[in-house]
């Protein structure tokens, strides 16, 4: 952090880029388990495409890369059962220009910008809109999205033309978003302070209200395009609207506040990057990078804090700060100055970082944090089928470098039709372990069993949950390359996880050259005979993120570590199909795999990353190998979102902060850059905005096919 004191003003800079990492965990690698794991495999031989363009396969029974519920002549690539490719787009070419490129055969339209008015009295949108008029209007750095059909009830099924687009707002840039902000030399989160040492009041009470969820009620017209319509479905979830909490922790010491001396609730969610559908269709928004917008002075600081990257200094944004006070801006700075945790702000950050469940179409229910799925950096959570009599399983990763991926387990069985969120309440959180072998197992964190009893400092099970990081630890998890986004396929149950990079690892590990891992994989998994609630499960590669070889970095390309059919070592991914730092995924209901990519924001078109340009969405057929090239972004941004309609004939994605990227050169010179005008075009009186993209096959057939 740098303070740089200009005119009378303190540009607070907190830092370039929106994932802040911590490096902490001494359980073995990843790397190590994969180099033992890929040098007891073969590469399959009986597909040319899955060998060319970098898979691994996974030589499981259910797994779609060499036995899948799906036959070569009953491919369903068209969806309207037809048989042919799933795969039937040309790929896209890189990109270094500030607009979206999609394939050819297909058109797009840009919808739903920061700012646009959607509840309340409408403001239109200006960058001198005030701090209410903010939560009138959409939320700032569009993320994790997902289409609600107003009829529908399943997955697939319901209303193409009509429904609720739900999506989450990850973050905000203060150099965008204020008057006095914008020609002022700013990175990345940083904001501008009053003479006096505070923050304008209005200013943090707009980023607040940028943060959050938006639901929007959206219909297509007769020419393809989309709109937004005012409805009374329609409804802002911001950094200051009244939460529940639910589960274990919900009464507990560790969550008792000034606000909730009863440790029943909590005020407002941020950081919420991806997301995640309930079977009995409620959404779910992920809490991630929430630590950084708190400070605490106290020493030593709890474990509680300190385990989460809590620390003394100020907080990224200083709301704390916000001039004439109030304790929707104090609560921020948890350090403690009363007798107990009600009369100051020490357990505020324990009421963050949870998976927080909102219903679309009741737009007077009250969110409610659901911390039986635990206390981490959420990216999501992803579902496995829900099974009639069975238990509810999700999966979540935790987006850090060296931490967890993990899943839980219902206690009650799903019963459709009147199953609701309360099913989440009670239940088994497990952390994934990565074995040698090729086999993981799940490890329950339970409280009493296996060191997480008062031995290690845990109390009971709410204490377990609210320190889900050092439970996991303790248990043995496996440490892994930043967990990201999961997908579980819909046709056969494989569970898909990202794994977006982690720069730090140091270990030599053979026939993965992941020393320095700038690029990224994606790990499958198949659970113990087909059964999510399984406590033990099958695991392989599903792909290697990296370039061709052209950096002068060999171990950094995306390749596969084993033999070809055509005998040769190695085999690079291509023009068409390299990719760095996968993030975003969804599997569609005909099993194509869609992967977004979020290459850094300082490093994006420069060094070993100039070869893949601006970030993208690739998509997959796991049956073949083939992969595939859709969509470009814009400058500066990360591809992040992606839902089609039921009848897949629409997409929408996400382009989260466009503009964003600045070389490190620029940054050294102190000449931090604005690149983008999308999608105004109209610099100057118009900073970059996130927005939604709908994408529709000119034709009217099914995307990607």
């Amino acid at each position: 952090m740098s303070d740089e004191i200009r005119n009378n003003i303190t540009i607070v800079d907190n830092g370039n880029g929106d994932e802040p990492q911590l490096s902490h965990t001494e359980n073995r690698t990843f790397a190590s388990v994969l180099e033992a794991r890929l040098a007891r495999r073969t590469l399959l031989k009986g597909s040319a495409g899955a060998a060319g363009l970098g898979f691994l396969s996974l030589g499981l029974a259910g797994c779609l890369s060499n036995s899948s519920s799906r036959d070569d002549d009953e491919a369903p690539g068209n969806g309207d059962g037809e048989p042919g490719p799933l795969l039937g787009f040309t790929a896209v070419p890189t990109s270094e220009s500030d607009e979206i490129v999609v394939p050819e055969g297909y058109s797009y339209q840009v919808i739903l910008p920061w700012g646009t008015p959607i509840t309340g009295d409408y403001p239109a949108f200006d960058v001198a809109n005030t701090g209410a008029e903010q939560g009138m209007q959409m939320g700032s750095h569009h993320d994790g999205m997902h289409f609600f059909p107003i009829d529908g009830q399943e997955p697939f099924d319901g209303n193409s033309d009509e429904g609720l687009l739900v999506m989450n707002h990850e973050y905000v840039e203060p150099r965008f978003m204020h008057l006095d902000h914008i020609g002022v030399s700013l990175g990345s989160g940083a904001v501008v302070m009053r003479g006096d040492g505070t923050r304008d009041r209005d200013q943090a009470l707009k980023e607040l209200n940028a943060h959050g969820v938006s639901v929007v009620h959206v219909k297509r017209r007769a020419d393809s395009r989309w709109e937004a319509v005012q409805s009374d479905y329609n409804r802002r979830i911001t950094g200051l609207t009244p939460m529940e909490l639910h589960g274990p922790v919900r009464g507990s010491n560790l969550v008792k506040t000034k606000y909730s001396p009863e440790g029943h609730a909590t005020r407002g969610t941020l950081n919420n990057c991806a997301m995640g559908v309930t079977p009995w269709n409620t959404y779910m928004a992920a809490e991630e990078n929430w630590a950084g917008y708190f400070g605490n002075r106290d020493n030593p600081l709890p474990r509680e804090h300190q385990r989460y990257g809590i620390r003394a200094q100020d907080s990224r944004y200083r709301w704390a700060l916000a001039n004439g006070g109030g304790e929707e801006f104090t609560r921020f700075d948890a350090t403690s100055t009363g007798a107990s945790a009600t009369e100051d702000y020490r357990n505020e950050p324990n009421c963050f970082g949870w998976m927080v469940e909102i219903d679309p179409f009741d737009p007077h229910s009250v969110p409610k944090k659901r911390t039986s799925l635990g206390r981490f950096g959420h990216e999501g959570v992803v579902f496995g089928p829900a099974v009639d009599g069975q238990p509810v399983v999700c999966y979540s990763g935790d987006d850090s470098t060296n931490e967890f991926i993990y899943k839980f387990v219902s206690e009650q069985p799903y019963v459709a039709g009147s199953t609701d969120g309360s099913i989440l309440d009670t239940g088994v959180l497990y952390v994934a372990k990565f074995n040698d072998n090729g086999t993981g197992e799940w490890l329950p964190l339970v409280h009493g069993q296996n060191g997480l009893d008062a031995s290690n400092g845990f109390a009971d099970q709410a204490d377990v949950l609210v320190n889900t990081r050092l439970a996991a630890g303790i248990m043995g998890g496996t440490p892994m390359d930043r967990p990201e986004w999961g997908a579980v396929d819909p046709n056969n149950g494989d569970v898909y996880f990202t794994l977006t990079n982690n720069s730090g690892r140091s270990t030599e590990i053979g026939a993965n050259p992941r020393t320095n891992n700038l690029h990224g994989h994606i790990i499958r998994w198949q659970e113990a005979n087909g059964e999510h609630a399984s406590t033990t499960f099958e695991w392989d590669i599903f792909l290697f993120g990296g370039d061709d070889g052209d950096s002068g970095q060999a171990n950094l390309e995306g390749r596969i570590p084993g033999e070809a059919p055509d005998g040769s070592q190695d085999v690079t991914l291509t023009a068409d199909n390299l990719l760095s730092s996968p993030d975003g995924l969804w599997i569609d209901r005909d099993s194509r795999v869609w992967i977004q990519t979020d290459i850094g924001e300082g490093s994006q078109n420069t060094g070993v990353f100039e070869i893949f340009g601006n970030n993208a969405m690739l998509c997959a057929d796991p049956v073949t190998g083939e992969l595939r090239r859709f969509l470009t972004g814009p400058i500066g941004q990360e591809i992040t979102g992606v839902i089609t309609t039921p009848d897949q004939k629409t997409m929408f994605i996400n382009v989260q902060h466009p503009g964003a990227t600045t070389t490190p050169a620029e940054w050294a010179a102190d000449r931090r850059f604005v690149r983008s005008t999308w999608p105004d075009r109209n610099p100057g009186r118009m900073p970059p905005r996130s927005a939604t993209v709908v994408i529709w096959k000119d034709d009217g057939g099914v995307i990607g096919s």
